[in-house]
């Protein structure tokens, strides 16, 4: 009752007192943030394919720093993000033979099975804790390519046994230089464990695989650039269907983010296909290290509580 009382003799000490400013809220139509989340999407959905990421990793540091949202729809749109962006890129990638399923099946099934454990726990985490590792984990991504050297046409000398009973290997045409290109990949075995980890980091952070599919496909298995590229992006209709189950269940799903995004991202998706077939690998590379640092950057500084 004393609570009671007093609040309301502040408030009546406010409104008879001119003198004491006011500051109102800025008040939006109901519009206005989905339609910054649809052109935001839309840019996110181009950047996505051509970098191999589901748009998660970029939609979740980017949206939970600069728009007025709690983290947990933020995370949960971003999965939902990824799924669609993937879905829409995915047919034009295999059409284009880019994608390769004998890569990505075997993958898409460890990958799966653990992005439901890391949803789980992600849910449990405080959001500054996720934000920080998140961070951490994409900036030392970005660190690995930097060093890395022939990541656009890794040379692998012999294939692994794994690979070879899996029959992982094809051939591409690369228009940039007007030629087929063999590739075939090794250390199989040692991707598979990775992709363990990897599956249950990208549920745990609601921002799909793509961030370290395209490293672990392209520096560890050996596969081109824009294998890895494609394969990732259609890797993650499957990875983060599991994933977005949990986020789903447990409300944290929002559809005024998720529509408007939804439909920027699978538009840009479609944009993106068309943009990654006639793209140097060289600039592929670029782009994936340029925009993964800002992210990673962005996440670090939220996490820490500095930006």
């Amino acid at each position: 009752m004393f609570f009671i009382i007093l609040a309301v003799g502040v408030s009546d000490v406010f409104a008879s007192n001119p003198e004491v400013p006011v500051t109102e809220p800025v008040q939006y139509a109901w519009w206005f943030w989905p339609l910054i989340l649809l052109v935001l999407s839309f840019i996110l959905g181009i950047l996505a394919v051509v970098e191999g990421v589901g748009g998660g990793v970029l939609y979740v540091p980017i949206v939970s720093g600069f728009l007025p949202f709690h983290l947990d729809f933020v995370r949960g749109a971003g999965l939902i993000v990824a799924l669609a962006g993937a879905l829409a890129a995915g047919p034009g990638l295999l059409r284009r033979g880019m994608a390769d399923l004998r890569l990505a099946i075997p993958i898409a099934l460890i990958a799966s099975t653990s992005a439901i454990v890391g949803a789980m726990i992600g849910l449990a985490l405080p959001p500054n804790i996720i934000q920080t590792l998140l961070g951490t984990t994409i900036l030392g991504i970005v660190v690995i390519m930097i060093k890395a050297k022939k990541s656009e046409f890794p040379e692998v000398p012999k294939p692994d046994a794994l690979s070879q009973s899996l029959r992982i290997m094809g051939v591409y045409h690369e228009p940039t230089i007007d030629k087929d290109v063999k590739w075939q990949v090794h250390r199989t075995p040692m991707a598979l464990i990775l992709f363990i980890f990897i599956g249950m980091i990208a549920g745990m952070f609601g921002l799909g695989a793509g961030w370290a599919n395209v490293p672990v496909l392209n520096l560890v298995m050996g596969a081109p650039i824009k294998i890895s590229v494609a394969t990732s992006k259609f890797l993650l209709s499957i990875t983060d269907t599991s994933a977005a189950w949990i986020y789903l269940n447990n409300g944290a799903v929002l559809p005024l983010m998720v529509v408007p995004s939804v439909i920027g991202i699978m538009l840009g998706s479609m944009v993106g296909v068309r943009i990654l077939a006639v793209t140097k690998p060289k600039v592929i590379r670029i782009l994936v290290i340029a925009v993964l640092g800002v992210a990673g950057l962005k996440s670090l500084l939220t996490g820490l509580g500095i930006g």
